[in-house]
């Protein structure tokens, strides 16, 4: 009894010398955020990326592609497979604090020499030339987590499966952004397909104009070969524009996970509608939201808990083993209870002093890297705040970029009529009718480019404010 108090006295004095020791303080990273973001007319705190993408977005045919997408994506079936196997890991890591226990169960026989000290010893005391030895125990070893060792790995299990979780979400808002933004350049196609066909019969009635006033006479042959290149001209942008839609088509088809396939749609871009007043809130609410900065801070936490690990690593640890079963050297009383029972206990505090300096190594390895992450951290909401101020910029332009690119359709439209009337009475040539028709065609491509652009500027707004995972 004496010297189990001993024992316990002298486990007593070995840690309160070691917890003198001082844990490595943590201090929290705080991003450096603009109040407001730039380009905005208030600070809301309300912000459009609260919105699930069922809302954001209110086209039927658009809603079921992306739910498709969310369902069959192959790069969003990778990422929930690495959040299971994270869970799994996260689901281990609460046991680390528990003993391991084994069980064995060996028999060995073993024949020493007859002319050896084990071989006569047997043959005179035991009468036997063979020795036998069976053995049955349980094993027990557990390490005590004085230094929050354990706790610390349990974090970082914590961290790496709350990462894994973030990059999913992280996966969806660009799978659905970029089902967004190719099913809006789908429409802008169709669009622009339907500008060129009908600029192709203008460009045919003006061809046949130019023959008859050829054979009256009334011009030359290069009227006609001008007006004859500039309806293959059209006739060309139509065989682009349709190999452009059906490449859209088979890309959109496996962004949802499917063969390439057409993509049925029953708007045009003109019918296409997204909110107009659009509210990014404020900075600190945008970085709390976006999965890639979330995940990037979990990083920042994990690598916290590893400088606590390597930390703990140098201190001194507290093992506890102990097994216990049953062992005889005949097997006919093996299980012979209670005399065949053995059991042990072992306790020992070890303390690394000489490593060839790996654990200090180890240490200061750790906290470079977690400076590192915390410089990542910094950049990606830096990063952040400076997509979301491109995406309110650009939609701001755009809306003016689109209001110019109207009235300067209206224009060239009403000079494409005033020059074929002018062509007909014979007040104009045939250069004025071709040049007119060439300008109200791009710019007419280009409205329907710039309505594109503005669509895919409010969901990278979207985006980039951490919207379309929910």
């Amino acid at each position: 009894m004496k010297r189990v108090k001993n024992i316990i006295i002298a486990f007593g004095i070995a840690l309160g010398a070691v917890s003198c020791v001082p844990k490595l303080a943590y201090q929290e990273t705080k991003p450096e955020l603009p109040e407001t973001f730039k380009y905005t007319a208030t600070a809301d705190t309300a912000s459009v990326a609260n919105l699930e993408w069922k809302q954001f977005f209110n086209d039927p045919i658009l809603q079921d592609l992306i739910e498709k997408g969310i369902k069959n994506n192959y790069d969003l079936q990778i990422a929930l497979k690495q959040v299971a196997s994270s869970q799994e890991k996260l689901k281990q890591a609460k046991y680390l604090q528990y003993p391991d226990v084994g069980f064995g169960v060996s028999a060995q026989i073993s024949k020493p020499s007859k002319n050896s000290m084990n071989g006569q010893s047997l043959n005179l005391f035991l009468g036997q030339s063979h020795v036998e030895d069976y053995n049955a125990a349980f094993n027990l070893s557990w390490e005590a987590d004085i230094w929050g060792k354990i706790k610390n790995q349990q974090e970082v299990s914590k961290m790496q499966y709350l990462q894994t979780y973030e990059a999913t979400k992280a996966i969806q808002t660009q799978v659905v952004a970029a089902i967004a933004q190719g099913y809006y350049n789908l429409l802008m196609l169709d669009k622009q397909l339907q500008i060129a066909k009908s600029n192709l019969d203008l460009s045919t009635n003006t061809l046949s104009l130019t023959e008859k006033l050829w054979q009256s006479g009334d011009t030359t042959s290069l009227g006609v070969q001008q007006a004859t290149a500039q309806k293959q001209s059209t006739e060309l942008l139509i065989t682009q524009l349709e190999q452009n839609i059906a490449i859209q088509e088979n890309a959109l088809s496996i962004l949802v996970g499917e063969n390439p396939n057409k993509v049925n749609r029953t708007i045009e871009m003109s019918d296409t509608s997204l909110p107009q007043d659009i509210s990014a809130g404020l900075p600190a609410a945008m970085v709390s939201r976006r999965p890639d900065v979330r995940q990037q801070e979990l990083v920042l936490l994990e690598s916290n808990s590893l400088v606590g690990i390597a930390q703990a690593n140098m201190y001194p640890a507290l093992k506890i083993t102990a097994n216990g079963g049953v062992n005889s050297f005949k097997i006919d009383n093996w299980f012979q209870i209670p005399a065949s029972l053995f059991g042990s206990v072992l306790g020992g505090l070890t303390q690394p002093i000489f490593q060839k300096r790996q654990l200090k190594t180890d240490l200061n390895v750790a906290k470079i890297q977690r400076e590192k992450n915390v410089l990542a951290f910094r950049q990606s909401v830096l990063n952040a705040v400076g997509e979301v101020s491109d995406a309110l910029v650009s939609n701001e332009s755009l809306k003016v970029q689109e209001q110019k690119a109207t009235e300067q359709v209206t224009t060239l439209k009403n000079g494409v009529k005033s020059a074929e009337m002018l062509y007909k009475g014979g007040m104009a040539n045939y250069l004025e009718v071709i040049t007119a028709q060439g300008n109200s065609l791009q710019a007419e491509l280009n409205l329907a480019s710039v309505k594109r652009q503005r669509l895919s500027s409010i969901v990278d707004l979207y985006r980039a404010l951490g919207g379309g995972w929910k």
